[in-house]
């Protein structure tokens, strides 16, 4: 079996960040007493947004880097991918934070569909 490592790594800090994410939103749902929904609250809303649009994209980010370091192995394209979705991501999580367009929010989508792209091509390449 070929060891994993950087896909366990950066499961475990995505895993770290969504914690955080996931108490961001407790947090606000009890200060604002509300249970379901958002309530028309616009911070709720958006560490909803947030939350919710991490657990969008990082299942199939980290599924595509396991496999592609499964058969490709743990070679250093690999790890630079690894850091760079955990830094896509928290990008994207801070540039949430704020209502207005910002450059943080860009990078993270950015570079969230760049990483679509890439893992998936790459992964098809293995394929083939």
């Amino acid at each position: 079996m070929i060891p994993m490592q950087t896909t366990l790594f950066t499961t475990g800090v995505l895993a770290l960040i969504f914690l955080v994410l996931s108490i961001r939103v407790v947090r606000v749902r009890g200060s604002a007493k509300i249970s379901l929904g958002d309530g028309g609250d616009q911070t709720l809303l958006s560490r909803i947004r947030t939350h919710a649009n991490f657990a969008e994209y990082v299942p199939l980010l980290l599924i595509l880097l396991a496999l592609v370091e499964y058969v490709g192995g743990t070679t250093t394209p690999v790890k630079v991918i690894g850091a760079v979705i955990i830094v896509t991501r928290v990008a994207h999580a801070l540039g949430m934070a704020s209502h207005n367009a910002n450059v943080l929010r860009v990078i993270g989508a950015a570079g969230t569909f760049t990483l679509l792209a890439v893992l998936g091509v790459w992964t098809i390449w293995l394929a083939v």
